[in-house]
């Protein structure tokens, strides 16, 4: 999938990336900017998520509950330096747990994140809008 949009059309683009089947693991591609927490937001939104969401630059996981009662785990690994640090928070754990995980800068743990998972990339383009491709 692959769809073109600007901010304002960005919770319809959250409801067709959760209709394409999005995985229990999803990791997201983008520079920075881009507008990951952006869209990791919307997609929270649709999966009935009530809480504020910000990115947990500083926390590395936020937990957010959705409005069947599962959990929602948003990452942000930005601030990670190696994957130990990530395995010595328990993010396996949470990548297990059987609830949605959305992870930005998954570059950071390239062997931690499982091999069953769905690749989102954000392209930022020259008029502001934003190119997401779903793989």
């Amino acid at each position: 999938m692959e769809v073109i949009f600007s901010l304002e059309e960005i919770d319809k683009v959250a409801e067709q990336l959760l209709e394409n089947g999005l995985k229990q693991i999803v990791v997201f591609h983008a520079d920075m900017g881009a507008g990951k927490t952006t869209l990791i937001k919307a997609i929270a939104r649709q999966m009935g998520v009530t809480d504020i969401t910000s990115s947990p630059t500083f926390s590395l996981v936020n937990e957010y509950e959705t409005s069947d009662a599962k959990a929602l785990y948003h990452f942000d690994l930005y601030r990670i330096n190696d994957e130990e640090e990530a395995y010595d928070m328990g993010i396996d754990e949470y990548f297990y747990s059987g609830n949605m995980c959305l992870i930005e800068w998954p570059e950071k743990t390239p062997n931690l994140i499982p091999l069953d998972h769905s690749s989102i990339t954000i392209k930022l383009l020259p008029d502001g809008r934003r190119q997401v491709t779903l793989k």
